[in-house]
């Protein structure tokens, strides 16, 4: 795969910040609506989905992609999966005898355990093109959290050599450019069947963990919407468009 700095994308360097999305956040008042990676040595504030705490210390990488993709907000979450295919080639880029999948709907693990996460956050909602969108991406280079409900690991802890933030964040930023660009072009179709052919568990039983339940079934893939299609008792197929899944 490309390892050379995509055209058209800027980069901006921190040595600590809270956290690169509100970065990226601040930068969307003031900034022209050019794709700008913001990455930083040191994430304190950082935070995953639903609120959760991401503390990525120094030797991980810690960035945001800050974009204006012009299309509708609900479109836009589809961009999660491109980013989980990105970070998924980052990692196997390094962990060449790793197992690396993704999981819905948007971490990658290696070896069965989370070595990056996905947070996306935009300006606004619904059927409007939001004015920015931040895609921020954590991976576990040469450190992992020890105690997480869903089982951690780092590059490092897998046997890969562990390169510098910068050197994985030209990776990511050329993987991401690539599927970024056969989304804008051909639509989710191709990334929904990429994003599949690397799906954990796919075909097994899972748990979908709502925002007011928690529900079991086979997971038997995704619609083109990115909804997460769960075969429950009698058969009954739902779809769950948010959650987090355990297996």
């Amino acid at each position: 795969m490309s390892t050379g700095w995509p055209a058209g994308y800027g980069r901006l360097h921190f040595e600590s910040v809270g956290s690169t999305n509100d970065e990226a956040r601040r930068l969307a008042a003031t900034q022209p609506r050019e794709p700008v990676w913001i990455y930083a040595d040191m994430q304190t504030a950082g935070r995953g989905r639903r609120g959760h705490a991401w503390i990525s210390p120094k030797g991980n990488l810690s960035a945001t992609l800050l974009i204006d993709p012009g299309r509708p907000a609900r479109e836009c979450a589809q961009i999660s999966f491109v980013a989980a295919l990105a970070a998924s080639d980052a990692v196997s880029h390094y962990a060449r005898h790793a197992e690396v999948r993704v999981k819905w709907p948007n971490d990658v693990l290696a070896n069965g355990r989370k070595i990056s996460g996905i947070l996306l956050e935009s300006a606004s909602t619904g059927n409007e093109p939001p004015a920015w969108l931040a895609i921020g991406i954590g991976m576990n280079l040469a450190h992992f959290p020890p105690h997480t409900e869903f089982p951690a690991v780092s590059l490092a802890a897998v046997g890969a050599a562990v390169p510098s933030n910068h050197e994985a964040l030209a990776v990511l930023a050329a993987a991401f450019a690539k599927w970024y660009d056969i989304w804008r072009a051909q639509g989710f179709a191709p990334i929904r069947d990429a994003w599949l052919s690397r799906a954990s568990h796919l075909g097994k039983r899972i748990r979908a963990r709502l925002q007011n339940e928690e529900t079991a079934g086979v997971f038997e893939g995704i619609d083109e919407t990115g909804a997460l299609i769960l075969r429950g008792a009698q058969d009954r197929v739902r779809t769950i468009a948010a959650g987090e899944v355990f297996f």
